[in-house]
């Protein structure tokens, strides 16, 4: 049966028959629920601020759909 890691506490368990699966118990599948609730878990983003000349662009755009 494969073993795998719990992405949570790091113990190696049965990835077959498991019902938690990828988790190790209940308990490391529910904290990483909290996690997740909680918004700890993100992607970074970059922040760009639009222009005068991009912010002019955009409302030329949408007067000429009119």
């Amino acid at each position: 049966m494969p073993i795998v890691k719990c992405p949570n506490c790091g113990k190696e368990t049965e990835f077959t028959g498991n019902e938690f699966r990828p988790f190790c118990s209940e308990r490391c599948k529910l904290l990483d629920f909290g996690a997740w609730a909680d918004e700890e878990y993100n992607l970074p983003t970059e922040e760009s601020s639009l222009t005068d000349e991009d912010l002019d662009a955009i409302e030329k755009a949408q007067q000429e759909r009119k």
